[in-house]
């Protein structure tokens, strides 16, 4: 997944809205959960001496679940958070250390598949963003990933993701095809929509300048799957996860805005169906800590 593909990525989504998401997640953060950027009273000190210390480290740990190339995790290391990467392509986790590379930041990647996740300790966060959720194509799955997060987050802590719709898969994606022709890199994506199970598979050919020889190119070509799921169907499986829905919603698609403008006016409670993507946040039930 993701192998050939990782090179490319970042050239390819630069229409997503990372700064938006990541000041969309910093403000649900400070609202509902309960880490802190160190900037505001959480530690990046590794010699913890206390069992309070340490409790609170844990607390301020936030994971960015299916991290790729650690773009939208950079930014919340700027933030001020504590953060961890995992993902389950190395090539991806290769592009994102380079960045941590040049960045100077101390984010720790991981790889593993997120229906293995296993960490060192709780965090205070997962976020998993950009339809990683949809990678999911059984209710086994999806239903493990959740009560993995929930295993894994400190009592109180949160669960935010995205996913995308059934109504996307079937009434806007469809059959489609798309394409595009950039300076380094041209694409086709060919959507097929199998409704019985909401699953959407895409073909991706690529067409990549070689690394090696200027001005010579590679055919690259993978298969994905989908699954498209409903709001409800979410709520069922967080429920089933001992995990509480706190809200769910979809952003503005307003003309663009400032990237320093984000408000909580632009999370929109969702409607009946229409909505293509869905943000939902959750928590852990509060417990003690022994």
């Amino acid at each position: 997944m993701y192998d050939e593909f990782a090179y490319v990525y970042d050239e390819l989504m630069d229409n997503v809205p990372y700064k938006r998401w990541a000041d969309m997640l910093h403000s649900l953060i400070m609202k509902y959960g309960i880490s802190r950027p160190c900037n505001s009273g959480g530690s990046r000190d590794k010699e913890l001496c206390t069992e309070q210390e340490k409790l609170r480290s844990e607390r301020d740990l936030v994971l960015d679940l299916a991290c790729g190339t650690g773009t939208l995790t950079e930014l919340m290391y700027q933030k001020g958070y504590d953060m961890i990467g995992v993902d389950i392509s190395g090539d991806m986790l290769n592009a994102a250390m380079e960045k941590r590379d040049k960045s100077g930041s101390d984010i720790l990647y991981l790889n593993q598949d997120m229906r293995q996740l296993d960490l060192f300790s709780t965090v205070g966060t997962i976020y998993c963003l950009c339809d990683s959720i949809n990678y999911l194509l059984s209710d086994e799955d999806i239903e493990k990933v959740f009560s993995l997060c929930e295993n894994f987050l400190y009592p109180g802590g949160l669960f935010i993701f995205d996913f995308n719709t059934v109504h996307k898969y079937e009434d806007v994606i469809g059959d489609s095809t798309i394409a595009e022709n950039r300076e380094d890199v041209s694409f086709i994506w060919e959507n097929y929509y199998y409704p019985e199970e909401h699953i959407n598979e895409y073909d991706l050919t690529i067409f990549m300048e070689s690394r090696k020889m200027k001005g010579c190119y590679r055919k690259v070509t993978e298969t994905h799957l989908q699954k498209g799921y409903t709001l409800d169907e979410i709520g069922r499986f967080l429920e089933a996860a001992g995990l509480e829905m706190i809200t769910a919603f979809e952003l503005s698609e307003d003309e663009e805005r400032p990237e320093d403008a984000f408000t909580e006016s632009e999370m929109l409670p969702c409607g009946a169906g229409e909505q293509e993507r869905i943000f939902v946040a959750a928590r852990k039930k509060p417990g003690t800590i022994c």
